[in-house]
């Protein structure tokens, strides 16, 4: 078996509290970091480590083992400065994989500046989500590859069902790839269907192409 992923996380507010819940249901070991008593009380069942301190604070982050986490996330509160600090602090005691929970376009900049992973603002990104799902209701998932590629899973519109692959020709309409057909009733999955395969309801298809190209897709479907 793999090693247990073990990740730090330093301020249990609403985003590091649901953050630590679910990757303790991921059977990862979650060390928690947070100055309010209330905050660590409310998730101690899903955390490894419960600790009650200033995640700021250098001399509490020195006697955690950040250098071999899996990964630290930092999630301090709308005030940039506690972020930047155990930023910096969590970098110099060789912490890896920093990914810091942002408040505005220059305290992301910032935080990029120190060498973090990720910036995350979970507010923005499942706004865009939502969105788009309203916007897109047959596009089930996106999943960008490279700058230029990305992968998009869509439900096969009732224009598709009864047709083959040959007949639709989305390569040459759209520039995209069918790369998988899945039948989410069973579970299966069909890889690299020839042009031959028809399209049934309530199938998916796993199509990759181009930014561009799934666009021109998606806004068709």
């Amino acid at each position: 078996m793999p090693p247990v992923k073990h990740f730090y996380i330093l301020g249990l507010g609403s985003f590091g509290g649901a953050l630590a819940k679910q990757l303790h249901k991921n059977g990862c070991r979650v060390t928690g970091v947070d100055s309010s008593r209330e905050r660590v009380e409310e998730i101690k069942d899903d955390l490894y480590e419960a600790i009650i301190a200033d995640a700021t604070d250098y001399d509490t982050l020195q006697h955690l083992s950040l250098k071999d986490a899996n990964g630290v996330f930092i999630s301090m509160g709308e005030d940039i400065s506690p972020s930047l600090l155990a930023t910096l602090h969590a970098k110099e005691l060789g912490a890896k994989r920093i990914i810091v929970k942002g408040v505005s376009h220059d305290h992301g900049k910032l935080l990029k500046s120190l060498g973090v992973e990720r910036v995350i603002f979970p507010e923005a990104e499942i706004a865009a989500t939502l969105a788009d799902r309203m916007t897109w209701p047959n596009i089930i998932d996106f999943l960008p590859i490279d700058p230029e590629y990305s992968f998009m899973e869509v439900a096969v519109p009732d224009g598709m069902i009864g047709k083959s692959l040959m007949q639709l020709n989305l390569r040459q309409q759209y520039g995209v790839w069918v790369v998988g057909v899945k039948d989410p009733m069973t579970g299966k999955l069909e890889m690299f269907p020839d042009g031959g395969y028809s399209l049934g309801v309530d199938q998916l298809l796993l199509v990759v192409g181009k930014q561009s190209s799934l666009e021109q897709l998606r806004n068709q479907v």
